[in-house]
Order: structure tokens, then sequence, then C-alpha cells
């Protein structure tokens, strides 16, 4: 059974980084897309960015050029680097592949 641990959200003040990451432990398909969501309070959950078993990514708009969404195919890790951090990216973080969810880390950007 596929399992997903985030780690790696804590506070951080606006315009810090933060790399998130995500570890996969159990039977898994390289070419599965991954992908890291978030969910501010009061708001629905939305894709941050995505990355696809050859490598492709995709980003939400509000994050481009500020996030990177990497993978190590051997560890079975997604990390997510987050930089130049805002205050509306605070948020709980979760990687997902398929159907299967993480239970998420809350990232806070505040002065």
């Amino acid at each position: 059974q596929l399992q997903l641990v985030e780690s790696g959200g804590g506070l951080v003040q606006p315009g810090g980084s933060l790399r998130l990451s995500c570890a996969a432990s159990g039977s898994i398909f390289s070419m599965y897309t991954w992908g890291w969501h978030r969910q501010a309070p009061g708001k629905q959950r939305e894709l941050v960015a995505a990355i696809t078993g050859n490598g492709r990514t995709n980003y939400a708009d509000s994050v481009k050029g500020r996030f990177t969404i990497s993978r190590d195919y051997a560890k079975n890790t997604l990390f997510l680097q987050m930089n130049s951090l805002k205050t509306e990216d605070t948020a709980v973080y979760y990687c997902a592949v398929g159907l299967t969810w993480g239970q998420g880390t809350q990232v806070t950007v505040s002065s």
C-alpha cells in the first residue's frame, strides 16, 4: 500500500525559502504524475505544481518563477523548492500520487 509523508514545512518570513519533501513508501509506478497541492483556511484545495513520469512540469500561475518541483526517482521522493515566499502562500501543503494523499505539512509565511 502506497503511503506519502510530507516534511519541511514551518514558519518563514516573507521573501524567505522552504523546501518541502514527500517520501513515498510502498509500490509506486514511476510513470505516475506527482503533485503538490495546498489548502489555505477558508479556501478550496488547489494544485500548486505537478511533475509527470517523464519529468514534464506545470505550475499554478501564482507560483511560477518562485517554486520548483522535482523528483528523485531512485528514492521515490518528491520535492518542492519554494523561494520568495509571500504571506498568501500560507497553507497546508499536500503531496499526491493518483488517489493517495499525504497528511500535509503546514507552511506559514509571516513577519
